[in-house]
């Protein structure tokens, strides 16, 4: 009975209007990376799906997007609460997914696993949503690119330590390429392939 309360319970109580609150603070956070959104609207999935990653999840996700979940999560309720709320069939196969999501302390493969686009199309990548400790007290990084006007220093908390050499070949295949959101408890920070970043 529990998990059926988790699969059909915890979506937004107003879907269209909080669907519409998060994706402006999504859309913001990507026009402007590096910066930290608070989402003014909270979902509540089953766990380990943490409070952000369910609201992107309900606001980005539709039948015409496959979603891959790291071991955890497709271990949990989560695959079934993102179909039943959303319509996304789940996928194991990473390069078919247009976003991967990865609960707390997930392994985080190479970026190169997941679909990268085209040259042509090169937005039929995969979104990588990843949750973290923290948007906060980790290894400095500077940003630098569009959106981003004297330099931005963001430091996560829980990133793998490869993390920077993936992030920096995924650079260099521009404009193909992963973007990747980071979701801490009710807060986000976006990063589109266009960004450099580099140790401070």
């Amino acid at each position: 009975m529990r998990t059926q309360s988790q699969i059909y319970g915890g979506a937004f109580a107003e879907p269209v209007f909080e669907a519409q609150a998060v994706f402006r603070t999504l859309m913001d956070c990507f026009a402007r990376p590096g910066t930290t959104g608070r989402l003014s609207t909270a979902a509540s999935p089953p766990p380990p799906l943490g409070e952000a990653s369910g609201a992107v999840a309900l606001t980005l996700c539709d039948h015409d997007t496959p979603v891959w979940l790291s071991p955890a999560l497709s271990k949990s309720a989560a695959p079934k609460w993102i179909a039943f709320h959303t319509g996304a069939a789940v996928t194991d196969t990473k390069n078919e997914a247009r976003f991967a999501f990865f609960g707390k302390g997930a392994a985080v493969p190479g970026f190169d696993q997941f679909g990268l686009g085209t040259q042509e199309y090169p937005d039929r990548s995969t979104t990588l949503v990843v949750e973290v400790e923290a948007l906060e007290g980790g290894q400095p990084l500077i940003g630098r690119g569009p959106g981003i006007k004297n330099g931005i220093v963001i430091a996560p908390k829980g990133l793998p330590d490869v993390f920077l050499d993936l992030w920096t070949a995924n650079r260099a295949i521009f404009p193909r390429g992963i973007d990747l959101v980071l979701t801490s408890g009710e807060t986000v920070l976006c990063l589109p392939r266009t960004t450099k970043l580099e140790r401070e």
